[in-house]
């Protein structure tokens, strides 16, 4: 099995970072319709709600989107410090990062079941897993996969279309996989929601966890 998995890194890599694209819009959806309307994955939605918020619109919340948005910073500024010294691609490091990341979504999962009261603590700790797990996913360094965001993907995947620059090689089966399954994730998150608050996060605990697990194993042998 390892042999197998260590026989294209480039397509490992690809499906795993496709499958914690669909985790983040798992996320997504239960910190927007089970956590006050916040986003602890997407942050151009965040800024955007911030934004109305400030004025009044709408009743939109403030203080949600900002502890999101700063313990995104935190856990990919962290992320960043761990992968300092480590080359590009996935090592023990990134095992780590993203065991850390299941961990976290685990936990506050239970949290969340147990005491509804630490709804705000559970969105920091969403906010810190997405910053974390996004940085893991830049120093891999998948090309239009970022795990966290789809809008730079829309952009390339239309830009380079037959309709537009008709750019060569055009990695389109990727940008529409991308697209699709954070919306897939999105949608089964919000129905998750009918069962239970924390069961999203399970899943999306489970989906990082395997990843994690099948990146290790993937990962370059010693030389």
């Amino acid at each position: 099995m390892i042999e197998t998995l260590r026989r294209s890194p480039e397509r490992l890599h690809l499906g795993l970072m496709l499958a914690l694209t669909f985790s983040t819009g798992v996320i997504d959806a239960v910190g927007y319709l089970g956590l006050d309307r916040v986003f602890t994955g997407n942050m151009t939605g965040n800024v955007v709600i911030l934004g109305m918020a400030l004025t009044g619109a709408n009743g939109l919340p403030i203080v949600g989107p900002v502890v999101a948005l700063a313990l995104f910073m935190v856990g990919a500024a962290a992320s960043g410090f761990v992968l300092r010294p480590v080359a590009a691609g996935w090592s023990g490091r990134s095992t780590a990062l993203f065991a850390a990341v299941g961990a976290i979504l685990l936990a506050g999962a239970v949290a969340i079941s147990l005491a509804p009261a630490l709804a705000l603590v559970v969105t920091g700790a969403l906010g810190l897993a997405m910053g974390a797990q996004a940085g893991a996913a830049r120093h891999i360094g998948v090309k239009d996969v970022t795990t966290v965001v789809v809008t730079s993907t829309i952009v390339g995947l239309a830009f380079d279309s037959v309709f537009g620059a008709r750019v060569g090689g055009h990695p389109w089966p990727r940008r529409v996989l991308a697209v699709a399954l954070i919306g897939a994730g999105a949608a089964v998150g919000a129905l998750l929601l009918h069962v239970h608050i924390g069961a999203g996060m399970g899943l999306a605990a489970l989906i990082t966890l395997a990843c994690a697990l099948l990146g290790h194993l993937g990962r370059p042998g010693p030389r």
